[in-house]
């Protein structure tokens, strides 16, 4: 009975899903895939467009290959398809990459998937264009170099603290939750000054669901990735309600600096017609924070210990700069910005594995206007993705792609548009150089303590939709004698 029962709802799946297809086919009064001089390409089936075969290429590790093998079929910088259930014009290259950043609220405009504004149901009552627009001058105050110089002894102090505490006196361990821990801490520290690991601790397990949930398929039913993101961060909102309840008293008794981090400023901050952001408002911009500040910092820290495990000659040249390093500091001295710019040669480290595996596989935007560009008519609502991979691993930017080579940031380092793991334009990524100086902390403070290499040498990588190694990279560490 109970196979008859399944083979029915099966069946009835089946029935559903094809009058669906045919209704999407045959009555869609004006189907979004028709409009005069449209980029080549194929939109796949109804409803799911290319989805999968847009996803499968990076559960496969090799997430450029939709990109190539399109490029190649309609031997055209730009394409259409439908992924999301969005008609797309996928955007390749560095002319493509130039158009898309310097039109920036000209002629397109942020677009995240629907599954984004329904866990943070704030950015509906205005959207999440109004949401980041303001964050976006809420920010550079904070995240500009000059900001930053103060923090590099905090970030140091809670990178020692962790090796300390979490790699010291181990052999083996799994690298990618470690990495998470530290990036997540930092961020926890620097934007709302929570110290206390067993604070952290209560937000890190919901906290890593949200992230994985918040790209899935917007599908809310219990027990799918998209309704644990829900559950998710509304337990995180309540803890973040709590620290922003107990700042504004502080503040108010003078416990708390209005400066002190970002959650101080936000409170402080008015907008033009002097109101004051209320407070869910404010736990949902920390959340935002938390997970752009979190995610690709520590899928970069990952990638990092895989390449220096794999290429000796290449750890060999950063352990001889940041040992130069510290043996310029007293005991016990922290490192400051001073230190920071002069690991040139381990920063090259980083954005080349940030170009091989960049932790940002590219972004959407949506057209606002109907316009033209190489000669094809692209309509306004059409939602737009760049990709970093398209000039990542594309041989006429950077020659012999595969090879690793930090070489190529040195000089001028590379063309314009070419490498672009912060994207560009005015949405450049207002962390980048937040990000800078916790990936180098982390690398100064892994090469002084350790050399390692791979528990599993030909371990996969798998984009979803960060690039991480399959098994989370575990590794045998060999410390330095002392």
């Amino acid at each position: 009975m109970d196979h008859n029962n399944l083979y029915l709802s099966l069946l009835l799946l089946f029935v559903s899903f094809v009058t669906l297809s045919l209704f999407f086919l045959f009555y869609k009064h004006r189907s979004p895939f028709v409009a005069p001089n449209l980029p080549p390409g194929a939109t796949g089936y109804p409803v799911i467009g290319e989805s999968l075969e847009f996803l499968s290429t990076g559960w496969k590790g090799h997430p450029e290959k939709f990109i190539f093998d399109r490029m190649i079929r309609y031997s055209s910088q730009l394409f259409k398809t439908s992924i999301f259930g969005e008609p797309a014009v996928i955007f390749c290259g560095a002319t493509c990459n130039k158009f898309l950043f310097s039109n920036e609220n000209k002629l397109v405009a942020a677009w995240w998937p629907n599954s984004v504004n329904k866990v943070f149901p704030s950015t509906l009552q205005s959207n999440s264009k109004e949401e980041s627009k303001k964050m976006r001058k809420l920010l550079p105050q904070f995240l500009k170099p000059e900001a930053l110089q103060r923090y590099v002894g905090i970030m140091d102090t809670i990178a020692q603290n962790h090796f300390a505490s979490l790699w010291d006196n181990k052999t083996e361990l799994t690298v990618y939750p470690l990495a998470k821990r530290y990036t997540f801490l930092l961020a926890c520290r620097l934007f709302m000054s929570v110290e206390d690991v067993n604070h952290v601790a209560k937000f890190e397990n919901p906290f890593h669901l949200l992230a994985s949930g918040i790209i899935s398929v917007p599908i809310d039913l219990p027990g799918t990735p998209f309704n644990k993101a829900i559950k998710a961060a509304n337990a995180i909102r309540k803890e973040l309600l709590k620290i922003i309840r107990q700042r504004k008293v502080d503040l108010a008794e003078g416990k708390a600096s209005p400066t002190q981090d970002i959650l101080s400023h936000m409170l402080l901050t008015c907008n033009e017609n002097g109101q004051f952001m209320n407070e869910l408002d404010i736990a949902d911009k920390i959340l935002g924070l938390l997970i752009g500040g979190h995610d690709t910092a520590s899928a970069a820290c990952t990638f990092i210990v895989k390449y220096l495990a794999e290429l000796p000659h290449i750890y060999d040249s950063v352990y001889q700069e940041q040992m130069e390093i510290a043996k310029s500091k007293l005991p016990g001295e922290l490192l400051n910005w001073d230190d920071i710019n002069r690991m040139k040669y381990s920063w090259n480290v980083a954005c080349e594995v940030m170009r091989i595996a960049p932790p940002l596989q590219g972004g959407f935007r949506e057209a606002i206007n109907d316009f033209i560009f190489n000669g094809f008519s692209i309509p306004k609502g059409w939602k737009l993705y760049w990709s970093a991979n398209s000039t990542h691993k594309n041989p006429e930017y950077f020659p012999e792609p595969e090879k690793f080579d930090p070489t190529r940031f040195e000089g001028q380092g590379p063309a314009p548009f070419t490498f672009v793991p912060f994207g560009g334009g005015p949405r450049m990524c207002p962390g980048k150089e937040y990000a800078r100086l916790e990936i180098l902390v982390f690398m100064h403070n892994l090469v002084k303590r350790f050399k390692w290499e791979k528990l599993i040498p030909d371990e996969k990588i798998i984009v979803d939709p960060l690039p991480v190694p399959a098994k989370n990279l575990p590794i045998r560490l060999h410390p330095h004698k002392p």
